[in-house]
């Protein structure tokens, strides 16, 4: 009963970035669309890097440093996430080959659906034994992550909808995304269970911090200033901020 509890949790969590990307499903006048996707981008961009910095980055790097000592964990620190910045940035290009056909905002689309499915993963793992150990902590933490998983819904479902204006095809993209939550706890269960610690999925989350950061500076950044709409897109990123804040602040 704990494990499909526990299981069950972890999927709720996952699934409510398609939450997200419902956003796609309201209609914008013509004239309003570069607006949107301006402000959009902004705020997916403001999103990633701040769950980075308030989230993932301290909290990790504190497990780190108690478990291997302020040396060897400074170095494991600033290694993984220097391979998360390779990491993307090497993607971004297979992805630049394969999709050479298709526009730029949807292999932004596909770039951040690749991230945060990286992210995802190791939360559904988190979610998942915190909620099979303690069914109230487990809620607590997918309460937290369903609240950013949301606008990440946002990151992915709004640049393939605009490229391709197909919903079915951005919503799609979001349970991916989402979807890896859940995977990710049934892996943890299957093959991980005796092996997972903080420290592991610590490693990982200071990898995905790489990966986000750089995607939101080199990747969505500059699509975000294409259009040259300064409000909006500094809108975007006070929204954006705000919304860290209030979770940092409440969870």
């Amino acid at each position: 009963m704990e494990i499909i509890g526990a299981l069950l949790i972890s999927t709720l969590a996952g699934l409510s970035t398609i939450l997200g990307g419902l956003v796609i499903l309201f209609k914008f006048k013509e004239e309003n669309i570069t607006k949107f996707i301006t402000a959009s981008l902004a705020f997916s961009l403001s999103i990633m890097i701040g769950i980075s910095i308030t989230d993932l980055i301290p909290e990790s790097t504190y497990i780190l440093l108690q478990t291997y000592g302020l040396t060897k964990g400074i170095i494991l620190c600033l290694m993984l996430f220097v391979i998360g910045i390779i990491l993307i940035k090497y993607l971004n290009k297979l992805i630049a080959r394969a999709e050479k056909n298709k526009s730029d905002l949807y292999k932004l689309g596909i770039l951040n659906m690749l991230a945060l499915i990286l992210h995802n993963f190791p939360e559904g793992i988190a979610t998942f034994m915190s909620s099979y150990k303690d069914m109230e902590l487990g809620l607590k933490l997918a309460l937290a992550i369903s609240f950013h998983n949301i606008p990440e819904g946002i990151c992915i479902a709004v640049p393939i909808y605009y490229a391709t204006k197909s919903k079915k095809e951005a919503i799609l993209k979001t349970f991916y995304s989402g979807i890896a939550e859940p995977i990710g706890a049934i892996l943890a269960f299957i093959f991980l269970h005796k092996f997972i610690s903080n420290s592991l999925i610590s490693l990982i989350l200071i990898l995905v911090a790489g990966i986000m950061i750089t995607l939101a500076i080199d990747g969505i950044l500059p699509k975000a200033q294409k259009f040259n709409l300064k409000k909006y897109l500094y809108l975007g990123i006070g929204v954006g901020g705000a919304l860290i804040i209030f979770n940092y602040l409440v969870f």
